[in-house]
């Protein structure tokens, strides 16, 4: 079943690109562990294969991702288990080596959103909306958003998002310097793949080289997850993050 909830589409499908599909629509998309793992050996066998030279992320009519399965999330919380399969997951994405693109339609939602962070170039929907419900839900900002957003877009909207739990709308995220371009919802995949499509048929060498030149090393990067993770760990754990699960799933059902 997982993997009908993450759809790896290889370049024999498309020349060059590897497409990572969020296909859990009944659910928003909402991630378990399960799909974090698949995500993970999709990105590793991207690193691996010279044929792929670009991955594109993609979600749902109507929504990217809604962020963490919180059912998932409860579990891991009161089971009191080890690294959480998303740590793995974001790890992989910042050491991913090919070109990052991403396309956004409707709902991105907590890690939904810090994803695109990661990808060099992310197309959105004008309807999309993209939200970081971190503190309200007693955690802390993820997948070394803490770093990267206040880098690209100032202290001011990286704490509107991140702490104070503000909604972006495609238009604001891509005045704040997160999204590249805004289209209709129609044409969010077409234009997202048509850039992956673009990336791949560059000269691999000069691209990569130009790549890592923009982003640089990236160990702050992974530094700066890790101790994320540690922060994030402990208030999973906590009671008021118990409490505002708790709240949460009353709410849904």
């Amino acid at each position: 079943m997982t993997e009908n909830h993450i759809i790896v589409d290889h370049p024999q499908t498309r020349p060059g690109v590897m497409v990572i599909r969020f296909n859990r629509p009944e659910k928003k998309n909402a991630i378990t562990g399960a799909m974090y793992d698949r995500m993970t050996a999709a990105l590793h066998e991207a690193n691996k294969e010279a044929s792929i030279r670009a991955v594109a992320f993609l979600g749902t009519e109507g929504c990217f991702s809604a962020g963490n399965d919180m059912a998932d999330f409860m579990a891991y919380a009161m089971g009191g288990g080890g690294r959480p399969t998303a740590a793995d997951f974001l790890q992989a994405l910042a050491t991913c080596d090919k070109p990052l693109v991403s396309g956004i339609d409707g709902l991105a939602i907590g890690i939904g959103t810090t994803i695109h962070l990661h990808c060099d170039m992310t197309i959105a929907s004008s309807r999309s909306v993209l939200r970081t419900p971190f503190v309200d839900l007693a955690l802390v900002p993820e997948a070394a958003s803490s770093l990267i957003a206040p880098r690209v877009m100032g202290h001011q909207r990286a704490f509107a998002m991140l702490a104070a739990g503000e909604g972006f709308s495609a238009e604001q995220a891509r005045e704040a310097g997160i999204i590249w371009k805004v289209v209709s919802p129609d044409a969010v995949e077409r234009e997202t793949l048509a850039l992956a499509e673009s990336l791949a048929a560059k000269p691999p060498h000069a691209l990569s080289i130009a790549r890592s030149l923009i982003r640089g090393n990236g160990d702050d990067i992974l530094a700066r997850m890790d101790e994320e993770l540690v922060h994030f760990t402990k208030q999973l754990r906590s009671a008021e993050a118990r409490a505002a699960f708790e709240a949460f799933m009353s709410r849904k059902g």
